[in-house]
């Protein structure tokens, strides 16, 4: 069995995955496992993929698996979980990369600690910009409660940090059902995911490690563009709640919940010249639609504890939706 497993998705990055590629080797050892995952790529980053699995090759073990169809960041990254057989899994963006040696410290800790997860810091790199986030946790080299670090609602917590390749996890969380992203979301695949993790795992820490690079602001980023594929954060979210509204705590950590997404919408909604007319018409829709979904009196509370700016655009939203009931 492989110490660790790294997936690694890619599509339309032939600029990026040379860096990518490189820092992979950068940390490669014989028990590690890197599975390159090509999203039915339209460029030239198959081509890429074919030779760097081939030199990887000599120096850890390679999987090289190019999908059919594209299916999204979600989907790719089930596909690599499907295939890992390494003790331990960690994922990582295609272009994005990483500091020499840094795979090596990550194990070295989850190893050390003997939890389910480890959470770690990490490089926004934003043109020749870099800047240093920190996973919003205190407490560092000390197993904690996952569920513990969900809340309070009204503060940046766990759930908040939702990168997936910021970290480390046991197989026995793979085992158990919990690693897995919810087919075919474009955008927000991280929030249910972080989500079930923080609610059914057992033992978490964060570790103070700085190696992972997080490219922003590069083109083709979905966070750059304004099409339809954004407006999925929308079933990202609903899912947060509905699996959030059926767990033994419900009633602690849906207004959590209910926050966050309200706090996704208002930011969605600030940004709306963004997208193209036809997709704001249908974000203006879809997020009154999903207001009067969520469980209104913790819907309520956090309108009336929300800054100004945001609860006035939410709050129109909720006027909106009363104003045609009563007209039907």
């Amino acid at each position: 069995m492989p110490k660790l497993s790294v997936i690694v998705p890619f599509y339309n990055v032939q600029q990026y995955a040379p860096d990518n590629l490189r820092s992979l080797r950068a940390n490669a050892r014989r028990d590690f496992e890197f599975i390159l995952v090509d999203d039915k790529s339209k460029d030239e980053t198959p081509a890429i993929l074919e030779r760097a699995a081939e030199e990887l090759s000599e120096v850890a073990q390679v999987r090289y698996i190019r999908r059919e169809e594209n299916g999204g960041l979600a989907t790719a990254r089930n596909t690599g979980l499907d295939v890992a057989t390494g003790e331990y899994i960690t994922f990582l963006d295609g272009d994005d990369w990483l500091a020499p040696g840094y795979y090596g410290e990550l194990v070295a800790a989850i190893e050390e600690l003997g939890c389910d997860f480890v959470r770690t810091d990490h490089v926004q790199a934003t043109h020749r910009a870099r800047t240093v986030h920190r996973a919003p946790v205190g407490r560092r080299d000390e197993v904690m409660n996952p569920r513990d670090h969900i809340l309070p609602a009204d503060r940046t917590t766990s759930v908040d940090y939702a990168y997936a390749w910021a970290g480390a996890f046991h197989r026995r969380l793979l085992e158990k059902g919990v690693l897995h992203f919810t087919d075919g979301l474009r955008t927000a695949e991280d929030r249910p995911w972080i989500w079930k993790l923080h609610r059914e795992a057992e033992s978490f820490a964060v570790v103070s490690l700085l190696g992972v690079f997080y490219r922003r602001g590069v083109a083709g980023s979905l966070t750059q563009i304004g099409d339809v594929r954004q407006l999925d954060f929308i079933r990202a979210f609903d899912q947060v709640i509905e699996e959030t509204a059926a767990d033994r705590d419900a009633d602690r950590l849906l207004p959590k919940a209910v926050r966050t997404y309200c706090a996704i919408i208002a930011h969605h909604l600030s940004e709306i010249d963004k997208f193209e007319p036809s997709v704001a018409k249908q974000l203006r829709i879809m997020s009154a639609a999903a207001i009067k979904r969520m469980p209104q009196d913790a819907l309520g509370d956090v309108l009336d504890t929300m800054d100004l700016r945001r609860a006035s655009k939410l709050r129109r939203l909720r006027r909106r939706i009363t104003t045609a009931k009563a007209a039907a």
